[in-house]
C-alpha cells in the first residue's frame, strides 16, 4: 500500500501518535510504551485496504487507503463478521502500562489477533524475552504467524486460550470477555506475575455488528504475591467474548451479572483462588473462586 507520506514522515507521523495515545490514556511518563507504539507499524497487522472502522454499531469504511488514517485512537475490523477488532490503542495503552513489562520477561498473549499488540509487546520485552501469541481463530492467527514471522521473540499458537499458557510466564495478557480466569492463567504466573483479562458476561444477543460482546465489564489486573493474588481495577471495558471452551456459560453466570449490577468492582483489591471466602467482604463470590474488597497483606 501506498503513502503521500515517506517512511521517515510516517515515522514522525508514529511518533506524533504514541504521544496521543498515551496521553490519552492519561499516561504521564512511559518513554518504553511510547516507544514501542511510535516503532510499530498498525498498517502491517490491518490486512489490505478498504479498512472497516468500528462506529459504535456498524463499521464503516475509511475512504482513504494510506496508512497515515489508520494512526488515530479507532477500532478496526480485523474480522467483521464475529465482531473482533484491532482494539482501542488509548484502552491496550492503559493496560500495557499497568502490565509493566521489562526487558527478558516472558508474556502469554490470549487472544492475540493478527498480532499488533503482540508486536508492542514484543518490543517491550526484548530480544531477551518472549511472547507467546495465543489465538483461537484458524485465519486470524495464519496471518498473526505472518505479520510476526521477522520477531524471533515471539510464538505464535492456534489453539484455545483457556488451555495456554503451559510454562510459567512473568505475565499474561487477555483480549477477550470471561466469566472467569482460566486455570493456567492463574496457576502458571511466576511470584510477581501479572495477569490482565476483561471480566464479564456475554450480552443476551449477538451484535448487530457481528459476534458477541460483554454486557457489563471490568479490566482487572492481578498480580501474584507470597501472601496473596492483589487487584487493580483498570475500569469499565467492552470485548469480544470468550470462543472456545472459556465460550460455555458458567455456573457463576447469574452471580456475576448480580455482582455487576450492585455494583463494587472498582473497589475490588484481591482475587481469592481456591480458598474460602471471607464473609461479607466479597463483591462476587463465584465457584473456587472471588473478588474481595480486603487488600493482600504485605
Amino acid at each position: 500500500m501506498s503513502s503521500v507520506f515517506s517512511q521517515d514522515e510516517l515515522a514522525l507521523i508514529r511518533r506524533a501518535y504514541a504521544k496521543q495515545i498515551l496521553t490519552l490514556s492519561g499516561i504521564a511518563n512511559d518513554p518504553r510504551l511510547e516507544e514501542a507504539f511510535a516503532a510499530v507499524q498498525r498498517e502491517r497487522f490491518l490486512g489490505a485496504p478498504p479498512w472497516l472502522m468500528s462506529r459504535g454499531a456498524r463499521y464503516e469504511a475509511v475512504a482513504s487507503h494510506d496508512p497515515v488514517v489508520i494512526y488515530q485512537d479507532a477500532l478496526f475490523a480485523l474480522a467483521s463478521g464475529q465482531g473482533v477488532n484491532n482494539g482501542s490503542p488509548s484502552l491496550h495503552a492503559h493496560c500495557l502500562h499497568a502490565l509493566s513489562l521489562c526487558e527478558g520477561e516472558r508474556v502469554a498473549h490470549i487472544g492475540a489477533g493478527t498480532g499488533y499488540y503482540t508486536a508492542l509487546m514484543a518490543h517491550l520485552v526484548g530480544a531477551n524475552g518472549h511472547v507467546l501469541a495465543v489465538e483461537f481463530d484458524p485465519v486470524l492467527a495464519e496471518r498473526a504467524r505472518g505479520n510476526l514471522a521477522d520477531l524471533s521473540n515471539v510464538t505464535v499458537v492456534q489453539g484455545d486460550g483457556a488451555e495456554w499458557p503451559r510454562e510459567d510466564v512473568d505475565a499474561v495478557y487477555v483480549n477477550f470477555a470471561v466469566e472467569r480466569p482460566a486455570e493456567a492463567w492463574i496457576e502458571r504466573l511466576k511470584q510477581s506475575g501479572r495477569l490482565i483479562f476483561p471480566l464479564g458476561i456475554p450480552r443476551p444477543k449477538p451484535s448487530s455488528r457481528g459476534g458477541t460482546h460483554s454486557l457489563h465489564g471490568a479490566g482487572l489486573c492481578v498480580t501474584r504475591k507470597s501472601t496473596g493474588l492483589a487487584v487493580q481495577w483498570l475500569g469499565h471495558v467492552s470485548f469480544v467474548c470468550a470462543e472456545g471452551r472459556l465460550s460455555q456459560p458458567g455456573e457463576d453466570r447469574q452471580a456475576l451479572q448480580a455482582a455487576f449490577e450492585r455494583g463494587g468492582m472498582e473497589f475490588v483489591r484481591s482475587l481469592v483462588w481456591r480458598e474460602s471466602a471471607p464473609p461479607g467482604r466479597c463483591c462476587f463470590t463465584g465457584s473456587g473462586w472471588a473478588l474481595s474488597y480486603d487488600e493482600v497483606p504485605e
